[in-house]
């Protein structure tokens, strides 16, 4: 029976190596992060494997995934990074908090919520480097390629510790012109015949925003991926939006509809990657993100 590999046969530089694979999910990703070339990573990991006699990486469709035997080191190896940061901020007299948070967040809470919360951060906390990452998917099952994740309903999978940040409500919107040109809407029977702007339904991954059907006798007229371009589409009359009622709400160029009988409210769940190595970093901008739904909750939930 041969013996496993000793402490100081692995090299701890080689485990930052894994640790920032694990939080990008690409090898050229990684080497950017790092300074270095992808050569380089793969060279690293390489050696790393060698030591430890055992995988740590299996390439999958999107990208490098954890093996069982790599999310176990990478858990364990997390602390790593943080005392190296602590370490040269020490060294360098700085702030005591360093290190690198990505966010993943639906476009638009990531760029009305997320943005100043993080920039915030940023004034507050110099050592800290951010990163915001903006779509409107579920958070994949290896649950890496961020720090922290805001996602609509549960990461159903996803190997992360999931908490509710905030419920917000989707509304109907639509231009004074569209409005004008039509029967008044004063009943939900009277949305029958009427463009909906929502969603693309063939590629809408969040079931929790599957509602269009909710909305019976509306057609889908304009669809869009990105809730900004559902907004304008609606300013310009292209139909009623269902909207983000803090996108939709006072905004200019649209009046509200039918808000009292249609309000639907979901959650943007607040998800943590265990092994994401700023640990301190990341308990600032998750209560900077918690801070900023609370200050805003009227944006998020407006009185019905």
């Amino acid at each position: 029976m041969s013996a496993g590999p000793e402490p100081h046969e692995v090299s701890a530089d080689d485990l930052r190596y894994l640790l920032a694979v694990a939080r990008v999910g690409r090898l050229v990703a990684a080497a950017a992060l790092l300074g270095v070339d992808h050569t380089t990573v793969r060279r690293r990991l390489d050696r790393l494997e060698a030591a430890l006699g055992a995988r740590l990486l299996d390439r999958g469709a999107d990208g490098w995934q954890l093996t069982a035997i790599g999310r176990a080191i990478v858990e364990r190896a997390a602390p790593l990074e943080g005392i190296v940061e602590q370490v040269v901020a020490a060294a360098s007299g700085g702030d005591a908090v360093r290190g690198t948070v990505r966010v993943a967040a639906p476009e638009g809470f990531g760029s009305l919520f997320a943005a100043p919360a993080l920039a915030r951060v940023r004034a507050e906390h110099p050592g800290i480097a951010l990163e915001l990452v903006t779509s409107t998917r579920p958070l994949s099952l290896r649950g890496s390629g961020f720090d922290l994740a805001v996602t609509v309903g549960s990461p159903a999978g996803a190997r992360v510790r999931a908490e509710l940040l905030t419920e917000y409500a989707l509304r109907l919107y639509a231009a004074p012109s569209y409005l004008a040109a039509r029967q008044p809407i004063r009943a939900l029977a009277d949305l029958e015949g009427h463009d909906l702007v929502f969603y693309v339904d063939a590629l809408l991954t969040v079931r929790e925003l599957d509602l269009a059907a909710e909305l019976e006798g509306m057609r889908l007229g304009f669809g869009s991926t990105n809730v900004f371009a559902q907004l304008e589409a609606t300013r310009a009359g292209a139909g009623i939006g269902l909207l983000h009622a803090f996108m939709g709400e006072g905004a200019a160029g649209l009046e509200p509809v039918l808000p009292r009988a249609v309000d639907f409210r979901l959650p943007f769940m607040l998800s943590t990657r265990p092994d994401s190595p700023a640990v301190d970093a990341v308990a600032i901008v998750r209560d900077a993100l918690r801070a900023e739904v609370a200050a805003r909750r009227d944006e998020l939930l407006p009185p019905r």
